[in-house]
């Protein structure tokens, strides 16, 4: 499809700021087939719906034509439903679950890809600390911990907690409550450093 055939919706609400934007650019570059998972929804008259950052990202990579299955067409809405399409398609229903993606997913990748990360975290997960607590209030007994790593020592500690999740102690190691499997995996591997140690 021409990218000449799709039309900015003027009247969208949303936008993105420069940082974002040059992100999303970044990201339909590395990883096009999102495009085809995520296309652009446009009306009979060709005009955007859904994917007008995408859309301006795609003429910033100079594209000017595009594969056919980066645009769905929905020429049967009523006025009423594009209306409500161009602002329920833009309204985040669902909450992350921060602490997974703390313990299970690289901060630095989530911030490539153009997560947001909050600042309830208290730390800038790039920045090395040894001290992190949760807010005061009604919590559970537990911590949670930054570290910045050098590439090649993330990779060794990454694949140390992968290994030792895979042998019979960890099966039985103490979890004192955490259901943290990062976390627990990563206490096993400290005690049999300590038990060699003496």
């Amino acid at each position: 499809m021409k990218i000449s055939e799709i039309h900015i919706n003027k009247s969208n609400p949303r936008f993105i700021k420069d940082e974002r934007f040059k992100k999303l650019v970044t990201s339909i570059k590395d990883f096009p087939k999102m495009m085809s998972l995520r296309p652009i929804v446009i009306d009979a008259k060709g005009i955007i719906l859904g994917g007008n950052m995408r859309y301006r990202a795609i003429k910033e990579l100079g594209y000017k034509e595009i594969p056919d299955e980066w645009v769905k067409r929905a020429d049967e809405l009523t006025d009423e439903e594009e209306h409500r399409f161009i602002i329920e398609d833009n309204v985040p229903f669902g909450d992350w679950d921060w602490d997974i993606l703390a313990n299970e997913w690289d901060a630095e990748q989530l911030t490539e890809w153009g997560l947001e990360l909050p600042s309830e975290w208290g730390v800038n997960p790039n920045d090395l600390t040894d001290e992190f607590s949760l807010p005061d209030g009604d919590k559970a007994p537990f911590q949670q911990m930054t570290f910045t790593l050098a590439d090649e020592q993330a990779v060794v500690i990454q694949n140390a907690i992968t290994d030792v999740k895979h042998t019979e102690e960890y099966k039985y190691v103490e979890t004192m409550g955490n259901e943290n499997t990062n976390g627990n995996a990563l206490y096993l591997i400290i005690m049999q450093w300590a038990e060699q140690k003496t």
